[in-house]
């Protein structure tokens, strides 16, 4: 079951596609973060909400919120190195590879039979509680600006 507002959101630390270190306590020092979910790099679905989320960062530090995006897939941190360098986006992929997973079983939004996570999307304040949780079906493509206006109100 997806966690829901008002949890305190489970602390992790994972590699980016960079091979540095994603961890959740370290974001929140400096910023509200938007945890997105995905279930595939590569994917036609995936591949047209990383742009909208590389745009949106990019937005984001232009206008100097403290908010930042994670999107996070149990992809390696080489596929996601590749799948960041094929589209040309910046924002920070986090790799839930090993154990496989295990972030998204922790939000609630991993598919075991599959092996992937769902398409969650997590606002988490710099207290480190859940502002606001949703999941979409798998084919859907999510819009993320109510993601951006409760990031936005809980700062």
């Amino acid at each position: 079951m997806i966690l829901r507002p008002g949890v305190r959101a489970p602390d992790f630390c994972v590699p980016d596609q960079f091979g540095s270190t994603l961890h959740l306590a370290e974001v929140l020092r400096r910023s509200t973060l938007i945890l997105v979910f995905f279930p595939f790099a590569f994917s036609p679905v995936c591949g047209d909400e990383i742009r909208a989320l590389d745009e949106l960062q990019t937005e984001l530090v232009g206008s100097g919120d403290p908010i930042e995006i994670i999107a996070m897939t149990a992809d390696s941190k080489y596929t996601l190195a590749a799948w960041a360098q094929a589209r040309d986006v910046s924002v920070n992929l986090g790799s839930d590879f090993w154990p496989h997973g295990q972030v998204a079983r922790s939000y609630g939004v991993f598919d075991a039979e599959h092996g992937v996570a769902e398409r969650g999307v997590f606002v988490i304040s710099r207290a480190g509680t859940i502002e606001s949780s949703r999941q979409a079906a798998r084919a859907e493509a999510r819009d993320f600006t109510a993601d951006i206006g409760s990031a936005r109100a809980s700062m």
